[in-house]
């Protein structure tokens, strides 16, 4: 029999009085009454079971997201190392490394108690060593989860500091963004801190982690100085002149973009609890950044004359950083210009830092996170709506302090000032936190330590510099071709014809000048030729020489300069300095060939009617020996000739 209810103990005795004496109707009613209450416990039993499952489910999913946010390293290292020169991959690879090992380390300290330890006054939580004295009770994701966004704060800086900073020095700032300034303010955001007993919201982070590591990066670049040659002074030392350094290899910058946008949806969507709330973050995550790459396409395709790669790859963070804050509160709508505002507000980032405040930020970082974090921040008053799915729930982490729920919709959707008030307010109080503690950390690390390497190891590189890596590309030739590009042809190089044949002798040797060693005719009848010419005539060049009869040949591409400079192209909206160009040096020895005919094919090859155009070298070769058959002079030149 099953057990009766407190509440209807009355009635269960007069039902049981009833069946004692027989009565049938009485007896019929309490079969009922059984079957009622069993429909009833397996109800009961159902949702425990749903509860548990969903539980446990969102539990896993939780870990996951975690595990993408970790992944995000890898995107960031990527991002950073496309984005900069070849001679400091290995460099920027270590400090994206270093930051989460480093990170770790000092979480497990001090920072995960700041961060998430008892409440003291609103403004720390109570440092404590749980996952040493109470492990078997210890919150193991929530820690990990923590951790995982804590690391990505410090690798922010990195980006913007970049080519140019001691590596102790860079290991130090790391530790104390993890240690203390990232756990403080995140306190007062997710830790029950004064901003969450406020209302502030900041669902996965545009404001405590974009916002303060974009900070940090904007005073660290400013405190930490240019890279040599970003800017051109005149003799006063005013800047003339941005000179645009391209990164050297974009395709691992769009891996990093495309692992970045993978890892967002656990960055956004990990704190999710139920099947909507993820679906819904999963739309807005998608739409923000999706509306950014397009809106910056058009606007730098209007603004520079052709779409921009580069930065269209920032534009797609920047819209990722710029949902963050709000994409459990907003809709399709609110998404959509929250990312349309990203797409223009990273080119003005970029714009801004180069050309009026003359700081020098290597991949875009203060224009992604920095700007679009605040941009994030606030967009969190002005679009909020009570139609997103998790909009009820409040604070979007898992936890309400107190009474606080969300304290209303946006301003654009009817709710007023009140949650606009709160964020900016929070927005502020963070920059201000932030801005302090960062500039006495690199003040004392530049006393102690230093923060910036010498000209000469910057010069070099990193790499081999700092960590005795000659090259972060073994085994490929790597030629550092910053400040260069393709040129437009300088108008004033111009001799008036194109054609070689109807070009004047005046022409041709002002294109391509021909010139001879002041020796006489070589004694072994043997001649080396070097010629220097534009990388992209090569091709040419080397098949008109296979056509008279030449097979060996030596290429080197090398740096070249002259009257030859052009207007330059644009990278991120700086011009590309035009003083060196990529060219080819190519060595050929000849003896069989008359050397008159080697010339003059290539003079005919390069000819494009501008000065410039390339240098012809003739030496006299007084001996050749093949070092294979022994063979010399005449005899060692017949297989390539």
């Amino acid at each position: 029999m099953p057990e009766k209810p407190p509440e209807t103990a009355a009635v269960w005795n007069a039902m049981q009085w009833g069946i004692d004496a027989g009565v049938p109707v009485v007896s019929h009613f309490f079969n009922c009454y059984q079957q009622l209450l069993s429909a009833e416990e397996e109800i009961i039993m159902t949702e425990e079971i749903m509860s548990f499952m969903n539980d446990n489910v969102f539990g896993v999913w939780f870990l996951i997201g975690a595990a993408l946010v970790f992944w995000m390293q890898a995107g960031f290292a990527m991002v950073e190392t496309g984005f900069t020169r070849a001679k400091n991959a290995g460099n920027i690879l270590m400090k994206n490394l270093m930051d989460f090992c480093i990170g770790t380390v000092m979480f497990i300290l001090i920072g995960f108690g700041l961060l998430l330890g008892e409440d003291i006054v609103g403004l720390i939580g109570k440092p404590g060593f749980d996952i040493f004295t109470a492990y078997e009770s210890f919150d193991w994701s929530n820690f990990v989860f923590n951790l995982v966004f804590c690391a990505t704060t410090a690798t922010i800086v990195s980006g913007a500091m970049a080519e140019r900073t001691k590596f102790l020095s860079y290991c130090v700032y790391s530790a104390v963004i993890s240690a203390l300034i990232y756990p403080i303010e995140a306190h007062w955001v997710w830790g029950g801190g004064w901003l969450a007993q406020m209302g502030f919201h900041d669902f996965a982070g545009s404001a405590c982690i974009h916002m303060v590591g974009g900070v940090c990066a904007l005073i660290g670049a400013k405190m930490l100085g240019p890279r040599i040659g970003k800017f051109t002074k005149d003799k006063k030392g005013k800047i003339t002149k941005v000179n645009a350094f391209p990164g050297h290899n974009l395709p691992l910058g769009a891996l990093g973009v495309f692992i970045l946008w993978l890892g967002w949806y656990g960055f956004n969507g990990a704190a999710a609890v139920t099947v909507a709330e993820l679906g819904s973050i999963f739309v807005t995550t998608t739409i923000a950044p999706a509306v950014a790459t397009v809106v910056c396409m058009i606007f730098t395709w209007i603004k520079y004359g052709k779409p921009d790669v580069s930065m269209c790859l920032n534009a797609s963070l920047a819209g990722l950083v710029a949902i963050t804050a709000s994409c459990d509160v907003t809709d399709a709508f609110g998404s959509i210009v929250i990312g349309a505002v990203a797409g223009v507000l990273v080119v003005f980032g970029v714009w801004l830092l180069d050309h009026k405040l003359h700081i020098d930020d290597p991949v875009g970082a203060v224009a992604v996170h920095c700007m679009n974090g605040i941009w994030g921040t606030i967009a969190v008053g002005l679009f909020a709506t009570d139609t997103a799915p998790a909009f009820a729930r409040g604070f979007g982490d898992g936890v309400t302090y107190g009474a606080n729920q969300i304290l209303g919709e946006g301003l654009f959707y009817g709710g007023g000032f009140k949650l606009l008030g709160v964020q900016l307010l929070g927005m502020a109080s963070i920059i201000a936190y932030t801005a302090v503690t960062i500039v006495i950390t690199f003040a004392v690390i530049k006393a102690i330590f230093g923060l910036r390497v010498s000209e000469e190891e910057e010069i070099v590189g990193l790499d081999s510099m700092e960590h005795g890596l000659p090259s972060a590309y073994s085994g490929f030739s790597i030629m550092d071709v910053s400040n260069t590009m393709t040129m437009e042809v300088n108008e004033n190089t111009d001799l008036g014809n194109d054609d070689y044949a109807k070009a004047s002798e005046f022409q041709k040797n002002a294109a391509v000048k021909v010139v001879e060693a002041p020796v006489m005719a070589s004694p072994s009848g043997i001649y080396k030729v070097v010629v220097i010419a534009k990388l992209s005539r090569f091709e040419r060049l080397k098949t008109a020489l296979n056509d008279l009869g030449v097979t060996g040949m030596t290429m080197t591409q090398v740096m070249g300069c002259g009257i030859q400079k052009g207007a330059g192209e644009k990278y991120r909206g700086a011009e590309i300095d035009a003083t060196l160009l990529p060219k080819v040096k190519l060595e050929v020895v000849v003896s069989k060939i008359p050397v008159e005919d080697v010339v003059e094919t290539v003079k005919k090859t390069l000819y494009t009617g501008h000065i410039g155009d390339g240098k012809i070298f003739v030496y006299n070769v007084d001996r050749v020996v093949k070092v294979r058959t022994g063979e010399e002079n005449y005899a060692a030149l017949q297989d390539v000739e």
